[in-house]
């Protein structure tokens, strides 16, 4: 009977209401934010792993003529190789973004948004490993990136995963869809 009564959202045995019928469904959110940036996180490591182990010191590789290559390459700066002396700034910024979508999670009851923010933290978390892993040193490490399109910067599948996140998250911003679920039409 207790359990019925939490259910339909009547007092419990405190006298609280019990937690609305729809906790389920934003756990459901959660758990696809949490399992897209597990997913996004680890090809981005196998990815990196792979190209420390096979590709750097070596040539690149072409994968479509002169359009596109594989290349090692350590980026001690954010985004296009600028800022190489902020690099701890720029960890603090990728943990803070963590911090902060972790703590929007609690409040995710939007399936859209969920995936936007699994991206965005599968690839703040990618690049933090780097940046506290990689040498030369702890929050100095330089990210692997590896894809090189001609005439573009060099970049990583966490930096992709960053930009569809953002590039999704603006999507539904303009569309008027709240990390709630509410819609508002401004």
């Amino acid at each position: 009977m207790a359990e019925a009564e939490r259910i339909i959202g009547t007092p419990d045995v405190d006298g609280e209401a019990a937690a609305p019928a729809e906790q389920p469904k934003g756990r459901r959110k959660i758990a696809v934010l949490f399992g897209v940036a597990v997913v996004a996180y680890l090809i981005d490591l196998v990815s990196k792993m792979i190209v420390v182990a096979k590709l750097e010191h070596h040539e690149p590789i072409e994968v479509v003529g002169d359009l596109l290559k594989f290349e090692a390459v350590r980026n001690p700066g954010a985004a296009f190789g600028m800022g190489e002396a902020f690099t701890v700034i720029f960890t603090c910024i990728a943990a803070t973004v963590i911090v902060v979508i972790a703590r929007l999670a609690r409040k995710l009851y939007s399936l859209p948004w969920a995936i936007a923010l699994g991206l965005l933290l599968g690839g703040a978390l990618g690049n933090l490993t780097d940046r506290i892993f990689r040498s030369p040193g702890v929050f100095e490490g330089a990210v692997v990136d590896f894809i090189a399109p001609s005439h573009f910067a060099v970049f990583n599948l966490a930096d992709s995963a960053i930009v569809c996140g953002g590039f999704l998250i603006v999507i539904l911003s303009f569309r008027g869809l709240d990390p709630d679920g509410t819609v508002h039409k401004d």
